[in-house]
């Protein structure tokens, strides 16, 4: 049993840091984005050391008082907030910002947990390194929720997870002790990898305060196309061509539904499509290319290589940067688009790659007696992630449809189940989706996670209610 973040606690954990630390909770720390769940909280902390950070959670433990991590609150299933139970401590890292160590030749950049992601790109940047993470909150979420949470975004498919790209991670236990695993080491094999258990827990096991980022050489050239296609199952088959052609070489391969450019037109018709009519499928490609290769003559081969095998049908690459942004800009207002009309169901899933046409063919018909729809369906298709999104059609509300939106869910993600594929793909479980990790989640990996989550966390102080519930 919990007990509150209330007055009494609040002044005793004052007494034990410097001033300026606790304060009363905003509205932003109780907010998230699709404004489906609102926090609570008794106090908000905003520590700047990881010692400070190790007196809040040692006192917490002692008080069994709640604590929910909180980043740059730009998650999309509820894993910032609590919206019940007994008022929580929220704490949030925006304070601890600072670069520890900067090594370029050894491609490692060592920064806090609160640091901005769009911070840690520029910091990577300044020294000539890439580091590739890349999510269309770059300017507001943090690195330590973005690992916390192993975020993936565009660029997955060349160079991993958020997972992949951490060497090392300095954290705090629900007790207050310290994990000082800052290693920039690629091989450790002493004893189990804290680092992977920590990575994804999203706050449930501890805080983490910093880590130790792999970065990457900044491509000497790239290039983005649009490239019209007339299936899913054509783009996988043209994936798999240039993954032959280019090996190591493709930054990003984006699945677009035409239903994407569509509310595109219906909510921001100044942004214009560069196909006349829109064809049904599209795919957004970038590649990234060594010195001595010429981008737009490599992807417009290719196209060449694609049009000789009846793979596209359209297509339209950008012959400066300006136009390569612009691609971009069409791919990262979708989202914005999406959040205008207003989403009766939002399904972010995985799937084995094979699977991916099967499951956008057979979706629509799970779901056609529950009501008229439309779907925009886009997502990274290069790792198998789809933004599968059901919508209203004009003249109704996401509103007129709350009745069904439980079952669509559920027929939604029995399918992706049944296919093999998994129905937390890249924003985690948090609390929306803890009831779906209990119908699909595999009873030995649930058993071993209480086991974990016990061990580490005994008095469930850690995020109360997110992933296991």
């Amino acid at each position: 049993m919990l007990n509150p973040c209330d007055h009494d606690f609040v002044l005793r954990l004052s007494a034990d840091l410097p001033e300026r630390r606790l304060f009363a909770p905003e509205a932003r720390y109780l907010e998230e984005p699709r404004g489906r769940l609102h926090g609570q909280a008794g106090a908000v902390a905003r520590p700047e050391t990881t010692a400070e950070v190790a007196t809040i959670l040692r006192a917490c433990h002692a008080a069994r008082v709640g604590v929910v991590p909180w980043g740059g609150g730009t998650g999309l299933v509820g894993g910032q907030l609590l919206p019940d139970g007994v008022a929580p401590l929220v704490l949030s890292l925006e304070r601890m910002t600072g670069v520890r160590g900067v090594w370029p030749d050894e491609n490692a950049l060592v920064v806090e947990a609160g640091m901005i992601l769009a911070d840690v790109q520029a910091n990577a940047a300044r020294i000539g390194r890439l580091f590739p993470l890349t999510l269309a909150s770059q300017g507001s979420c943090r690195i330590g929720g973005n690992l916390a949470a192993n975020a993936g975004g565009v660029h997955v498919l060349r160079y991993g997870n958020a997972r992949d790209l951490c060497l090392g991670l300095e954290a705090v236990l629900p007790d207050g002790s310290v994990f000082n695993g800052l290693t920039r080491l690629h091989k450790d094999n002493a004893g189990y990898d804290l680092r992977h258990l920590l990575i994804g827990s999203e706050g449930t096991l501890g805080v983490i305060t910093a880590a130790s980022l792999r970065l990457h050489p900044v491509p000497a050239a790239t290039v983005v196309a649009l490239l019209a296609v007339p299936s899913p199952a054509i783009a996988l088959s043209l994936l798999a061509l240039a993954r032959d052609r280019l090996p190591g070489m493709i930054s990003a391969f984006e699945l677009i539904h035409r239903q994407g450019f569509d509310f595109l037109a219906e909510t921001m018709p100044e942004i214009r499509a560069p196909f006349d009519p829109v064809p049904d499928w599209m795919v957004l490609v970038e590649l990234g290319l060594p010195a001595g290769m010429e981008p737009e003559v490599a992807m417009a081969n290719l196209y060449d290589a694609a049009d000789d095998r009846g793979l596209v049908t359209d297509g339209v690459i950008a012959a400066s940067q300006a136009q390569a942004d612009g691609l971009w800009h069409l791919r990262e207002m979708i989202p914005e688009a999406n959040r205008r009309i207003g989403a009766v169901s939002s399904h972010d899933i995985s799937l084995p790659l094979a699977a991916i046409p099967g499951f956008i063919a057979r979706a629509p018909a799970e779901i056609a007696d529950l009501g008229d729809f439309r779907i925009n369906c886009f997502g990274h298709l290069g790792d198998g992630n789809l933004h599968w999104n059901v919508f209203p059609v004009t003249g109704s509300t996401r509103q007129d449809h709350d009745v069904v939106r439980d079952r669509l869910k559920t027929r939604v993600h029995d399918l992706v189940h049944a296919l093999g594929g998994s129905v937390a793909a890249e924003h985690g479980v948090g609390r929306l989706k803890v009831a779906d990790l209990q119908r699909y989640g595999d009873p030995g990996k649930l058993v071993a996670m209480r086991a974990i989550k016990a061990a580490l966390d005994p008095h469930g102080i850690m995020n109360p209610g997110a992933v296991l519930g």
